[in-house]
């Protein structure tokens, strides 16, 4: 309407003389009158909504033109993780009720410290903190734009905007240097991905070309543990020229939380029909949905599944230049976290060398991979810029 004003006013004005004329003669449908007061009410939210709507776009667009490190040569980025193999990976749905809620926190607890410490018998150490989520309960694509743009994008309209956009994404950073290959896991991507080439992103593999022949796990494609091991085995084991550059997706936490995968030998995963029995053994998804306290119980031993999952792989197949990055990417529906739970997720940087850890020494983390009630609480949208200065980035903004 904005961009077509005169066939806009041309039609409102034929609308406003149909509207007059149907009040006038009383015309109904199915004996609701077309012309009802309860029909201007809708019409004038809606009017207000599509204001809002296209404001909301023009402040973002201005925002997101301006870029601290827009026009960043690539030989000045991240130039102190150079050699590392960077791991960024999202867990679904991995919230702060996890680790405080009374009903969920023990579970989770025991399994972040038992994790801790396996991780510190092999060399491996972490920092960890609170991001506040642009989103809640839902809408995960958000919360990942969110974290990887340096931009607050809470709705799908900022969503698409920033999609089609030229802003430089964290990962998009390190393709930017020309010393990593990037690619990306994505269990829970069925169909076309454009959003591939603002991620810079050269490989993705979808639920389709991981090579998994077991069952789904309700929504969730594959276990997470399969979905690590197919990385593994199709990119991050591969000999390669120079460092990989990942963005991991992990499902298995997705609701409703049943039937939960559980871990196996790692040598015996193949192509994931040893998962079979697992799945047929596990809860029904319709005992869980309709019971709140087992929602909440079955949520806080998926989060154990894929904290526990990803760790051991860490272990498994990380070297003394693996750097891992985790967190997640929302709370969990009200009917798990609490009507008034805050929308904070539990962030993680996990490596070997002592190094990587020092240049975050100042962000006031704790040590581990348990945040501390007391820890910072940053917005999401920080995180990019704030990872870029710590390793070595130089700002050279951009300003539209």
């Amino acid at each position: 309407l904005a961009r077509h004003r005169r066939p806009a006013t041309r039609g409102t004005l034929i609308a406003a003389v149909a509207w007059l004329l149907c009040s006038a003669l009383g015309l109904q449908v199915s004996g609701v009158p077309i012309a009802a007061d309860r029909t201007a009410s809708a019409l004038a939210i809606q009017a207000r909504r599509v204001q809002d709507t296209l404001r909301d776009e023009a402040d973002f667009r201005k925002v997101a033109r301006v870029d601290a490190f827009g026009d960043t040569p690539g030989s000045q980025l991240v130039p102190d993780l150079r050699g590392k193999d960077m791991i960024f990976t999202f867990i679904e749905s991995y919230g702060r009720s996890a680790i405080e809620d009374p009903v969920m926190a023990p579970g989770v607890d025991r399994t972040l410290a038992a994790r801790t410490e396996a991780l510190a018998k092999s060399g491996f150490h972490a920092k960890s903190g609170w991001l506040t989520s642009a989103t809640y309960g839902g809408s995960s694509w958000l919360g990942h734009s969110t974290t990887l743009s340096g931009l607050w994008i809470d709705n799908q309209q900022r969503y698409r905007t920033v999609m089609a956009s030229d802003r430089m994404s964290l990962t998009e950073a390190f393709r930017r240097t020309g010393d990593w290959d990037t690619v990306g896991v994505m269990p829970g991507v069925q169909k076309a991905w454009p959003e591939q080439k603002f991620y810079g992103l050269d490989t993705v593999r979808n639920a389709f070309q991981l090579g998994y022949k077991g069952p789904k796990f309700s929504w969730s494609t594959m276990p997470d543990q399969y979905a690590l091991e197919a990385f593994q085995r199709l990119e991050h084991g591969r000999k390669r020229d120079r460092p990989l550059m990942s963005e991991v997706i992990l499902t298995s936490s997705h609701q409703p939380w049943a039937p939960i995968p559980k871990m196996v030998d790692w040598d015996e995963i193949g192509d994931g029909s040893v998962f079979e029995g697992i799945e047929k053994a596990g809860n029904r998804a319709s005992d869980i949905i309709t019971s709140e306290p087992r929602s909440r119980a079955e949520y806080g031993r998926s989060i154990q599944y894929s904290v526990t999952a990803l760790t051991q792989w860490l272990q498994r197949y990380g070297t003394d230049d693996t750097v891992l990055v985790f967190l997640g990417d929302h709370q969990p529906i009200a009917r798990v976290s609490g009507e008034n739970a805050s929308r904070d997720v539990p962030v993680s940087i996990v490596a070997k060398d002592p190094k990587v850890l020092e240049k975050v020494a100042g962000w006031g983390w704790s040590d581990g991979l348990r945040p501390a009630h007391d820890a910072p609480v940053w917005k999401m949208s920080a995180f990019r810029d704030r990872f870029l200065t710590a390793y070595g980035s130089t700002p050279h903004p951009r300003k539209g």
